[in-house]
């Protein structure tokens, strides 16, 4: 076999493996198999720790996709409502150690689960280019269903991208905390794929490409969109970012960039060793001073 056939078969051999990679991590991407049902002890528990009361809440997303999760509200309410979103894999329970002191301070808390999360429906996730609208819909039950009188939004990891790309879509928001997320999809999906010996912006760079197209052919989502970065820049509501220094998910040099993004509307701490969504459980104390104040000083 003369050299030239052996490269032309060798390349495509890897583009063949590339193609197949791609799609392997769309798919993967998309689809997240969570769906444990909810435990309403687990809702009493926290209720009662906060002296809370706590209800049931479904709402229909503009798709018709059906979201679950729960209310809790304080017996000393302050008139201001948080929607808490978990992690991508998480389901509300993954959040409700920062409802309990939010609870404490007054505020009710909407801890739903995500789509395609829970006891939420969906057949896929979209990292916010969905889940964004889903936001505004929940703000409208609350508004709806509650007298509420000032909105805030809080999120972890996924949730904290998807609180704040619904900047743009959720204009009731008073203040933002977003705890670890990513700046855009592109540079998460680089993170989650390089190794040592792939450098991330060259033999990652096709495998990411495919797998966009995959994601617009096949479920008809443009990953490319899901970014917090646009609403960050151009947003007027005051966003608290946190992020452990030592985060190795999803490094802390995102929130670096959406505070780079727009300096005068954003706050960034960075929390000296913390790991993914660790902070909390870091320094306690200083945390929860810190989100309660945040939401607190921005009426």
């Amino acid at each position: 076999m003369k050299k030239h056939s052996r490269i032309f078969i060798i390349a495509g051999l890897l583009a063949l493996c590339g193609i197949a990679g791609s799609l392997v991590v769309a798919n993967g991407a998309l689809h997240i198999y969570i769906r444990p049902l909810p435990d309403d002890a687990v809702a009493q528990a926290v209720a009662d720790a906060a002296r809370a009361g706590w209800q049931a809440a479904e709402v229909t997303a503009s798709d018709g996709v059906v979201l679950r999760g729960w209310l809790f509200t304080p017996y000393a309410a302050n008139g201001a409502a948080v929607i808490l979103l978990h992690g991508v894999g998480d389901t509300r329970k993954g959040v409700l150690n920062h409802a309990k002191y939010l609870l404490q301070a007054g505020f009710a808390v909407l801890a739903p689960d995500s789509r395609g999360h829970g006891a939420s429906q969906g057949d896929y996730i979209t990292y916010g280019v969905k889940e964004a609208g889903d936001v505004h819909a929940w703000g409208n039950w609350l508004f709806a269903n509650r007298p509420v009188q000032r909105l805030y939004g809080m999120g972890e990891s996924m949730g904290a991208a998807v609180i704040l790309q619904s900047l743009a879509t959720e204009p009731r928001l008073r203040a933002v905390v977003a705890e670890c997320p990513f700046a855009t999809f592109r540079e998460v999906a680089y993170d989650r794929l390089s190794t040592p010996a792939f450098p991330p912006h060259f033999s990652l760079w096709p495998i990411i490409q495919i797998g966009y197209i995959y994601a617009r052919m096949r479920y008809g989502v443009d990953l490319r969109l899901a970014s917090p970065l646009p609403a960050v820049r151009a947003t007027h509501v005051p966003v608290l970012l946190i992020h452990g220094t030592a985060d190795t998910n999803i490094p802390c040099r995102n929130s670096e960039e959406l505070h780079a993004a727009n300096p005068a509307f954003t706050t960034l701490w960075l929390v000296p060793g913390a790991t993914h969504v660790n902070a909390l459980a870091r320094d306690p104390e200083r945390y929860i001073q810190r989100v309660t104040g945040w939401f607190r000083d921005r009426r």
